[in-house]
């Protein structure tokens, strides 16, 4: 199944489109750009997979909000059925650890794919030899968490 995977934020957002185990697409952008990309489905994925944002008992600033406000609107840009993923679901499917940080998820998602470019992380390779994750960074770690734990966990084949 090709899912397009989201980690939301107030003004750019991160996406993967994933497909049996494989990275088709990325990329972080304006809200507004990826809200006509899902409206369109212009990757021609079958299910859209976004974070959710919970409250921890944690006093929040604006942009959690906007952030919520966004998510409402991918969802209603999408149009069809659609899957919440938490965090907590992705550090404990991830990382075995609901303290797990943005760094563990990032190593638990390179030691699952093969060494397969060049430098020192062959996994995400180099300019010249590209691993099966070069080009992932910063956000798109955090949609690429996302869409492995709702592949091997919500919709286990």
């Amino acid at each position: 199944m090709k899912i397009i995977a989201i980690d939301p934020a107030n003004e750019f957002s991160a996406f993967v489109v994933y497909g049996d185990g494989d990275i088709l697409a990325k990329d972080k952008t304006l809200n507004e750009n990826l809200r006509v990309i899902l409206k369109n489905n212009y990757y021609g994925v079958e299910h859209l997979a976004i974070e959710m944002i919970a409250s921890y008992g944690m006093a929040v600033g604006q942009t959690v909000f906007e952030t919520c406000l966004w998510t409402g609107r991918f969802i209603e840009a999408w149009g069809k059925p659609f899957t919440k993923v938490y965090r907590k679901d992705v550090k404990m499917h991830l990382c075995n650890s609901m303290r797990a940080k943005d760094a563990n998820i990032r190593q638990a998602i390179i030691d699952r794919y093969p060494p397969s470019g060049g430098g020192k992380i062959p996994q995400i390779g180099t300019k010249a030899k590209q691993g099966a994750l070069y080009g992932v960074c910063a956000d798109m770690w955090a949609a690429l968490a996302v869409a492995i734990t709702y592949t091997e966990t919500v919709n286990k084949h």
